[in-house]
């Protein structure tokens, strides 16, 4: 699948990424594939029977809190029941890039957008892990999570 890393040659278990990305970090790769949905059978399920839930849980998460998860889920089955589920990866596909953004993630396998036009539920499962891969739960909402992994202070101080 994906070549060895080099800690993973020498043995060394890796300890996994949590918390909040810094700017201008390197690029990673996304800590699961495309296709590996069954890896966790609880998020495919909710993704397939309610694709609406699982997105409006990653826009909170990727928005930072500025848009809720109802309100985000509420838009996504609107526009679902709309176009009957037609277009809503030119929704999603917006949150995927800006959650590479985020975390310095490659547009792999391809483009956002077709990864969402073609594979849909794939593609917000993936998001789903990756977030959960970093140590955050989106089922809990951004408000607890930023309270269990503050951002780093910046600004003056004294010395």
């Amino acid at each position: 699948m994906y070549p060895a890393k080099p800690y993973e040659a020498a043995g060394v278990a890796a300890a996994p990424v949590v918390g909040f990305p810094v700017a201008g970090a390197a690029r990673q790769r996304w800590s699961s594939g495309l296709f590996d949905c069954l890896d966790d059978c609880h998020i495919c399920c909710l993704t397939y029977w309610c694709p609406c839930i699982t997105f409006g849980r990653i826009a909170e998460m990727v928005d930072r809190g500025a848009t809720s998860c109802g309100t985000s889920g509420a838009l996504y089955a609107v526009i679902a029941c709309l176009t009957a589920s037609q277009c809503t990866w030119v929704y999603s596909c917006t949150y995927r890039a800006m959650m590479r953004a985020q975390f310095g993630l490659p547009e792999a396998p391809c483009a956002d957008c077709l990864v969402h036009l073609c594979c849909e539920p794939c593609a917000l499962c993936q998001q789903y892990r990756e977030l959960m891969a970093r140590g955050l739960d989106p089922v809990h909402g951004w408000d607890l999570n930023a309270a269990m992994y503050p951002p780093p202070t910046q600004g003056m101080r004294r010395r």
